[in-house]
């Protein structure tokens, strides 16, 4: 017998304010879809980094414009989608962070891919002309 894929969405104005919310929402999903306490959290973490970018790089904190968080997970995945309308990046030009320089440096900000990737099971990215761009983190389910 399939399993039964559930689906949730949350809209939001592009705002640091509605990261809170964000947060929130991402972690009912992942206590729904039966994640470890300890595994919402890193999913919390992954969507908040995410969200923020979306909101600061893509949208320039503008927000007039909106973020979307879809959630999808059956028995054995858990698939996240950040949505946003900005300015897309290319993901492949995209060069890994150097985090013991910017602990040196004492800088903060361009970790959130690096941080991303190592709290989720994988990390894509994708500009749908006329669509928006999509950033999907994906969690596999140990069930």
């Amino acid at each position: 017998m399939p399993s039964l894929e559930q689906k949730f969405t949350l809209h939001v104005p592009s705002s640091t304010q509605n990261l809170a919310m964000i947060r929130d929402f991402v972690s009912s999903v992942g206590e729904q879809a039966g994640l470890r306490e300890e595994d919402v959290a890193k999913l919390e973490l992954a969507v908040d980094e995410a969200c923020a970018n979306a909101i600061e790089h893509a949208h320039g904190h503008d927000a007039t414009k909106e973020v979307v968080v879809r959630a999808t997970f059956d028995e054995r995945t858990l698939h996240i989608e950040v949505v946003d309308t900005g300015r897309g990046f290319d993901l492949g030009h995209l060069a890994p962070a150097d985090v013991e320089a910017l602990v040196h440096e004492r800088r903060s900000g361009g970790l959130g891919m690096t941080v991303m990737r190592s709290l989720m099971d994988e990390v894509s990215y994708e500009i749908v002309p006329g669509d928006g761009n999509r950033l999907r983190l994906v969690k596999r389910l140990d069930k």
